[in-house]
């Protein structure tokens, strides 16, 4: 057996190895006591999903990451560990608010996901996990703002946005900085890991090949969740994750994959890494997957202000259009398929869920939390058009369904996030983007990558060129954007490392945009 394999760890439960202290003040490691052969919590904690009165908290029991203690077909005579928790309304904790306890099975390979509630809105909670006598870093977290909260029901949301974060081809310094941010929400929107090694200048490696089993996948995780300044963010503040393609496997679309031709096949591994994603990401237990499916997508409200939903852009997807036959998707022009009214992007019930939750938002914002670029973007050279089949533009049916769904329902302050094309964009969201006059309906910001290579930057210059809608673009800096939500305006900054490569860069703004309340459109602040 290799040195991933089961017979490394035997039929114990081996808890070993160490991480480094994170740059926070209120995240300390503390030292594993009697009991273990090392620290249980080398992958950190974290939480997500917040709501007025909780949000859910995670950790994971593992040995030094990675490999860890995975297994395809987990051994039937590891027993659970209970692990302890804590919140507290300090950080010394000397005023404990909730604690209990948890059991850590090898079946979700000892990860912990406690759904937290009875806890006072908007304000701030420490909290830490226990198991024998070793503890946890102590993580932060933050319930969202009530409804009917007068204090709170209005007060400004600041959340950063990202995405696209291939271990190889930087340090995640971009998370170090994030971490020190005055944040109150961080918004993944995937490629949370990545499958595949790729790239012209490697820093670091994953050390192993493309991952199809669970075991495989859960040590992908492992080694990217053991990476310190992703931990300090996760420590930080709550998260509200979603997926894309890397975290199973480049441009698949729904039970397709451009890799695997026999779907069978690839259903098992869809399978096996939706259910390391939740093994891995504060997500509550109603996404934990069922065989090959699980429900990711949901709606959070914060006070009056915002309403944040969260879409699933892969798991239901149609196939590629006009590639058929071909592997992968790319670059094309026009075919009727792409044309055809029933293409989706999120699938027949999402699409009827999500028009449901744009009748019944209830804040002044609304916040659209998905995968990709969802403007038009013609990227021809010359009189002919051409669409990137992998995104919107490849269901354009589907998109004018979402654009019409926010215009019928005279949805206030609509404003759509997205990530996974490793480059800075601003966008109009129009019901017809051939016609430069009319007005958006909708804000799009996309975040750039937080390491993985970008486009080159002449190609973001002719796309800027071709398409009036795209007010900005810039492809050459790694790092995250930041939205603060106040009642008459948000403000956009996008924020960079000086340099990918290096696990010290400083950071810097690079842009910032405003959106005036009730006036659809970001302008250049």
């Amino acid at each position: 057996m290799n040195r991933f394999g089961s017979s490394r760890v035997g039929r114990r439960l081996v808890l070993a190895g160490g991480a480094a202290a994170l740059a926070l003040p209120f995240v300390r490691l503390r030292a594993a006591g009697p009991g273990f052969d090392g620290d249980p919590f080398t992958l950190g904690v974290a939480s997500g999903c917040p709501t007025p009165d909780g949000c859910v908290l995670w950790t994971r029991l593992a040995p030094e990451p990675p490999p860890s203690t995975s297994f395809d077909a987990p051994p039937t005579d590891i027993p659970p560990v209970e692990v302890g928790w804590e919140v507290a309304e300090d950080e010394a904790f000397s005023r404990i608010v909730r604690k209990g306890s948890a059991r850590a099975v090898v079946e979700d390979a000892h990860s912990v996901h406690v759904e937290l509630q009875g806890l006072q809105p908007h304000r701030w909670y420490w909290y830490r996990f226990h198991a024998g006598t070793a503890t946890s870093p102590v993580g932060r977290t933050r319930t969202a703002a009530a409804p009917g909260d007068d204090s709170g029901g209005m007060a400004p949301l600041t959340l950063a946005l990202a995405s696209c974060q291939q271990y190889e081809q930087g340090y995640f310094a971009a998370y170090r900085h994030m971490a020190r941010e005055d944040l109150d929400l961080v918004i993944h929107v995937g490629d949370y890991i990545y499958e595949m090694s790729w790239g012209r200048r490697l820093v670091r490696r994953h050390g192993t090949g493309i991952p199809t089993t669970l075991r495989e996948y859960r040590d992908r995780y492992a080694l990217y969740k053991s990476d310190p300044d992703l931990q300090a963010a996760h420590a930080a503040f709550p998260w509200l994750v979603t997926w894309d393609d890397h975290e199973v496997a480049d441009d698949y679309t729904a039970d397709r994959s451009p890799f695997q031709a026999d779907a069978a096949i690839f259903r098992r591994q869809r399978a096996a890494a939706y259910r390391a994603w939740w093994e891995h990401m504060p997500a509550p237990l109603s996404a934990k997957p069922r065989d090959t499916d699980a429900t990711i997508h949901g709606t959070w409200r914060f006070g009056r202000l915002a309403d944040v939903i969260v879409l699933d852009g892969r798991q239901y997807r149609s196939r590629h259009a006009c590639f058929e036959g071909k592997r992968g998707a790319g670059l094309t022009g026009d075919c009727a398929e792409r044309l055809l009214p029933d293409r989706t992007m999120l699938g027949a019930a999402q699409e009827r869920w999500l028009d449901r939750r744009l009748s019944q938002r209830h804040g002044r914002w609304t916040i659209i939390a998905q995968q990709t670029v969802m403007a038009e973007i013609d990227r021809g050279r010359d009189a002919t058009p051409a669409y990137w089949m992998d995104g919107w533009d490849g269901h354009p049916a589907a998109r004018q369904r979402l654009l019409e769904s926010i215009a019928g329902h005279q949805v206030e302050n609509p404003v759509v996030l997205g990530g996974d094309v490793h480059s800075f964009w601003v966008a109009d969201l129009k019901r017809d983007f051939a016609r430069p006059e009319s007005p958006a309906i909708a804000s799009e910001i996309v975040g750039t990558s937080i390491t993985s290579e970008g486009p080159a930057p002449q190609t973001v210059e002719r796309l800027l060129a071709r398409n009036p809608h795209l007010k900005y673009g810039r492809s050459d800096r790694r790092g995250y954007a930041t939205l603060r939500l106040q009642p008459d305006a948000a403000e956009i900054v996008f924020r960079a490392v000086d340099d990918v490569t290096d696990p010290n860069a400083g950071i810097a703004d690079l842009a910032r945009f405003g959106i005036e309340n009730g006036r659809p459109g970001a302008e250049k602040a």
